[in-house]
């Protein structure tokens, strides 16, 4: 939970308290309006830029400390809109929020009251009070129900009363139960007397008429946007229903309108649970729109209400984030701790999900499962997910998976494959009634058949067709007359028959040809809907946010989605502000744009609009630029490259950013390249854009270990930044900078602390002691200080750093987690092993959480905490930690990558302490050698891996060959380090033991 507070400074902060004892808080009760300030406007500062929301702000602030509460809530700024899990966990957790608030606060934005409260009559007021539209809101009796204290307050901000002082006047606009109003426990009173709570009041979305009573009547229900108000009702019954029965999750309702597919079904129910002794899986496969998940949703609820002792758990595998949030959902259902806690590990909490499930029967069903591995949703970094790992193995459970994909299908369940195909002509026909709500009078019969046969018989054709004729009310002879129309439209667009361009891009005629028709009468009905979806072809076709759909006001904007939405082309997704496309009708949207000529020009607008929307690559805004970046991807490769594109080259430019600040450094690497070529044709070798990227791509390389090319390309910054700007502007110091690390990873430490010290004190003049580049530089310093084995020096900096940091930039920012681990290193060098693990755990943790399992700094993190198990003794904790460290650097940046070196290097001294010597000696040949080509004879690193080597030898009785080569260590030391190292000093100290042990003297 995050809380807001302003500090000493009067500078509006945002507290994290995730993980830690939430202090008393206020709550804000408002209604929404234009101008809200967001979580981005805090981190960006902008927040007082929003009038009517700052007043709002400021307003609970005040009342706050009025109160003596220092910290208050607001959900628009207190709640990450883009982070889909945090938002998904918000709704489930938010009438727990309002109950723990010591003050809940309702800012009445359409009640007046000019003077204070005390010097008016309440007939002053009152009518418009009866009147506000608060009471007619469905989320807002949660918000009048659950508090401990509620009090009311007009537009300016002035008190009117309280839930005790009102009680009555309450109770006379809401009907409440004066009790309910006086804190009386809500089991007290009927599950049906508190559904009648929320008669007569209104939700934007018409399923969040029923969401907003779960925390009311205690029901813990996964939200599943776009099922409608009844299908809502139907499940939120069967859990009040079924509360003695197993647990269950199934986001969707039976479909009342489920034909077709009996012959699958009954072969579906056959084979579930028949095995005792193993896992029974089975694979719906079939192309798209087929109905797969309908067909696995019809048998997820027939399991249920024939077998009430068998939990159904339905899970979205269409990527890991998904996937991630579907077991949050079990976790909150089955009772297992962590489920409401954002930086739970996820992976964890899946594994805990699983071993619950073992004790009990089930049936889990995986929607979406595409491939056996899933890539990220765009929430997290590039780290895959292994399907496998998250399936139950055990004899009480059975799944079944959807997926279009016929490898994974047969990889996933062997041979119980079940393959779909179009409809039969009489389930099509069934479906078509069910769709329009209605029988086909006879003479219509002969007409829909002809439109099913155009239609192929394909499942998604006809429900498109459905939902065109109820959009406008059109018979199916005017239907089949204008299908034919568009049909030949479809057929000119694609081809010159169905085997044309349509079908070679894999979309289906039916699809095309149903599409065209709907847009043609979208078009004419809103045009902005039309836009939208064109938008959307250039986009990737999942998770599109609202903030990409521009409108002239949001009243329009949702207008437009609801058209699209009636005429089922689009999922919407609420709860996210977002909506989704089939993947055929996307197709045939590009291909209509394409066969048009705009498909270029749709490309370049929608480039414009991400630009408009996508943030910068601070920490800040990571869960925002995770979600945009898909689609940011999706447009760039599908566009032109231009090098006078400037729109182009500046989104391109900023997902760069984010990639590398996300690990994916090879993918950053290629933008930077694209980036930069363009610009030095454009604008010359010199150009502060051109300069600028060659930086970037630098910063790639460094990141990669390749420091020889990264030092070339920043020489080349550094000298044209000192020429065009002067040695102390900003861009020269971070030039420098970058410069001066790339100096140290090559071990050239007195060059680089000669930058870094011209740096630091630079920045302290001009950018102030606190500036983050200046700690920063002095975090840079202290590292190269502890290279130099000056580990009092290193330590007194960064202590100095982190605790600055920690009070600037908050304990979980990314330079603050950097700083904490750099001082960590170097209590470790001083053989302070408790105090580095502590913060090394701390540090490991927290990366985990926020930047994924896989993330450059968290392998970093999870290697530097083996190091302390291993100086500890703690030798099999320290081994199984390298080895996934090794094994993931590996497979993410390769053999020859530094830090994968680094990490075998780190494993074969694990060995060397259990006496694994062959093992050992196996990984530190191949280490030292490598080293030597990639980072040279001399480098530091090269040194450590020949001395380890060494050691090895000597374990092993092979005296001459251990001496001679701890004999090399030693003199290349004192050319590289000097004789005053403390590395240098340990292998003279190592060879003169080792002499006087084997009688030979020094």
């Amino acid at each position: 939970m995050r809380l807001l507070h302003f500090n000493a400074l009067g500078r509006l902060v945002l507290t994290d308290f995730r993980g830690k004892t939430i202090p008393p808080y206020a709550i804000l009760s408002h209604r929404w309006s234009d101008s809200e300030i967001l979580i981005e406007d805090i981190s960006n500062r902008t927040y007082k830029e929003k009038e009517e929301g700052y007043r709002k702000l400021q307003f609970c602030a005040e009342r706050a400390a009025q109160d003596e509460l220092q910290y208050f809530w607001i959900d628009t700024c207190c709640i990450d809109r883009w982070n889909n899990n945090e938002r998904s966990k918000a709704i489930n957790s938010m009438f727990q929020w309002y109950k723990d608030a010591t003050r809940c606060y309702v800012f009445l934005s359409d009640v007046s009251v000019s003077t204070a409260t005390e010097l008016v009559q309440r007939s002053d007021w009152e009518a418009s009070f009866r009147a506000s539209g608060w009471f007619t809101r469905g989320w807002t009796l949660q918000e009048l129900i659950a508090p401990v204290s509620v009090e009311f307050f007009s537009c300016e901000g002035h008190r009117i009363g309280d839930r005790v002082s009102l009680d009555q006047l309450l109770h006379d606009i809401t009907g409440i139960p004066l009790a309910a109003l006086r804190n009386c426990p809500l089991h007290e009173f009927s599950t049906s007397e508190r559904r009648r709570w929320v008669e007569n009041r209104r939700t934007k979305e018409e399923e969040d008429i029923v969401y907003c009573l779960l925390g009311i009547l205690g029901v813990s229900m996964p939200t599943a946007y776009g099922e409608g108000e009844e299908s809502a009702r139907s499940r939120l019954q069967a859990e009040l229903e079924g509360a003695s029965d197993a647990p269950s999750i199934i986001p969707f309702s039976q479909n009342p309108r489920f034909v077709g597919r009996e012959s699958q079904l009954a072969d579906l129910e056959a084979k579930l649970f028949t095995n005792e002794q193993t896992t029974t899986t089975l694979a719906i496969v079939g192309p798209g729109g087929t109905g797969k998940s309908q067909l696995a949703l019809e048998v997820a609820h027939r399991t249920r209400q024939n077998n009430k002792s068998c939990s159904v758990f339905w899970m979205d595998a269409s990527d890991k984030d998904s996937l991630y949030q579907s077991y949050t959902s079990v976790a909150q259902k089955l009772s297992i701790p962590g489920w409401d806690d954002d930086q739970v590990d996820m992976k964890q909490l899946a594994k805990s999900c699983i071993e619950e499930m073992s004790a009990r029967q089930c049936l889990l069903v995986f929607d979406n499962a595409e491939y056996t591995t899933l890539r990220s949703g765009g929430s997290s970094t590039t780290e895959a997910a292994d399907l496998a790992d998250y399936l139950p193995q055990f004899k009480l459970c059975s799944a079944i998976f959807t997926t279009t994909n016929i490898d994974t299908a047969q990889a996933l369940a062997s041979q119980n494959v079940i393959a779909l195909r179009e409809l039969t002509r009489d389930a099509a026909l069934r479906m078509l009634q069910v769709r329009l709500e209605r029988p086909l009078a006879n003479t219509e019969q002969q007409e829909a058949e002809h439109v099913l046969r155009e239609l192929s018989y394909l499942p998604l054709a006809v429900m498109q067709a459905a939902a065109c004729m109820k959009a406008i009310g059109m018979t199916v002879q005017e239907y089949r007359a204008r299908l034919d129309e568009h049909k030949e439209l479809a057929i000119e667009q694609g081809g010159d028959s169905s085997s044309g361009r349509l079908q070679d891009s894999g979309v289906k005629d039916p699809v095309a040809a149903a599409l065209f028709l709907s847009i043609y009468e979208i078009s004419r009905d809103n045009a902005l809907a039309a836009d939208y979806l064109f938008l959307a072809a250039c986009l990737d076709r999942k998770d599109i946010s609202l903030d990409l759909l521009e409108a002239a006001s949001v009243q329009a904007r949702e207008d437009a989605i609801r058209v699209l939405d009636k005429y089922a082309l689009v999922a919407r997704r609420p709860a996210e502000s977002a909506l989704d496309v089939h993947r055929l009708v996307h197709q045939a949207l590009r291909k209509r744009l394409q066969v048009q000529g705009r498909l270029l020009q749709w490309t370049q607008r929608t480039i414009t609009q991400l630009l408009q929307v996508f943030p910068d690559g601070d920490h800040s805004n990571r869960s925002k630029w995770r979600r945009l970046l898909p689609h940011a991807q999706y447009a760039l490769s599908h566009s032109a490259t231009d090098d006078n594109n400037e729109e182009r080259l500046r989104l391109a430019s900023r997902c760069a950013i984010t990639l590398l600040s996300d690990g994916r450094y090879k993918e950053a690497e290629e933008l930077d390249v694209q980036v930069l070529q363009a610009r030095k044709r454009a604008l010359g070798d010199e150009h502060p854009y051109t300069l600028t990227s060659i930086g970037n791509l630098a910063s790639t390389y460094r990141n990669q270990g390749r420091w020889k090319e990264a030092e070339e390309l920043e020489v080349q910054v550094l000298q044209a930044r000192k020429r065009a700007l002067g040695g102390e502007h900003r861009s020269t110091l971070t030039s420098m900078n970058n410069l001066a690390e790339t100096y140290r990873n090559q071990g050239r430490w007195k060059e680089a602390e000669e930058l870094q010290v011209q740096v630091m004190q630079t920045m302290k003049r001009v950018l102030t002691d606190e500036h983050r580049s200046t700690l920063t530089s002095m975090n840079n310093l202290a590292e190269t200080y502890r290279d130099q084995g000056r580990w009092k020096e290193a330590e007194e900096l960064q202590v100095q750093v982190m605790q600055t940091m920690k009070r600037v930039l908050g304990d979980k920012y990314p330079d603050t987690l950097t700083s904490m681990a750099n001082l960590a290193a170097t209590y470790w060098n001083q053989g302070r092993w408790k105090e580095a693990e502590e913060l090394f755990m701390q540090v490991m943790q927290t990366m985990k959480r926020a930047l994924g399992d896989e993330h450059p700094n968290t392998l970093t993190s999870m290697g530097n905490l083996a190091s302390t198990y291993r100086n500890q003794g703690r030798w099999k904790e320290a081994e199984e930690l390298e080895v996934q460290v090794m094994q993931t650097r590996k497979r993410v940046f390769g053999d020859k990558h530094p830090d994968t070196l680094a990490s075998m290097g780190n494993l074969a001294s694990t060995y060397n302490d259990q006496g694994r010597w062959k093992e050992a000696e196996e990984l530190e040949v191949q280490v030292m050698q490598t080293m030597k080509r990639v980072l040279g004879d001399k480098h530091p690193n090269t040194l450590t891996s020949m001395h380890n080597l060494a050691f090895t030898l000597y374990s092993q009785a092979r005296h001459e060959e251990a001496l001679a080569l701890m004999a090399t260590c030693y003199q290349s030391r004192v050319q590289a380090l000097g004789g005053r190292h403390h590395d240098t000093k340990l292998s003279l100290f190592t060879l003169t033991g080792w002499l006087a042990e084997l009688g030979e003297g020094q």
